[in-house]
């Protein structure tokens, strides 16, 4: 599984880069796989605000429909509209394909999650 060094991860297989107080957030190389193809992927609106561990959005495949939750607080800011026309996106590109864009309540709360490392080590177990 491809894990990225410059991004914080959440047990749930969610992904997480920060800029400034923007963060982009989307699914690991191992979601994706355990999902297996991508078919639909229901995102939110813009304005829409969130508290760390809220369903951010659903991602349905032939295997299965699984929530996204959302590892830190904050104002959706943008959607990546490409990846809700295509969702195989997030199977061919995890890292590249991001689903939203919030700006963060808390920077602190990101510090908490996984580094690519712990991430790497979750994996395992």
């Amino acid at each position: 599984m491809k894990v990225l060094e410059d991004l914080y991860y959440s047990k749930d297989h969610v992904w997480v880069k920060v800029e400034g107080d923007k963060a982009y957030i989307g699914i690991t190389d191992y979601a994706q796989d355990s999902l297996g193809d991508a078919e639909y992927i229901e995102l939110p609106e813009v304005g829409t605000e969130f508290t760390a561990g809220d369903v951010l959005g659903v991602i349905e495949s032939a295997k299965a429909a699984s929530d996204v939750y959302i590892p830190v607080d904050g104002e959706v800011i943008e959607v990546n509209n490409a990846v809700a026309e295509d969702p195989s996106l997030v199977n061919s590109d995890p890292y590249g394909s991001w689903l939203v864009a919030v700006r963060l309540k808390d920077k602190a709360q990101v510090e908490k999650l996984m580094k690519a490392e712990e991430y790497k080590k979750f994996l395992e177990t």
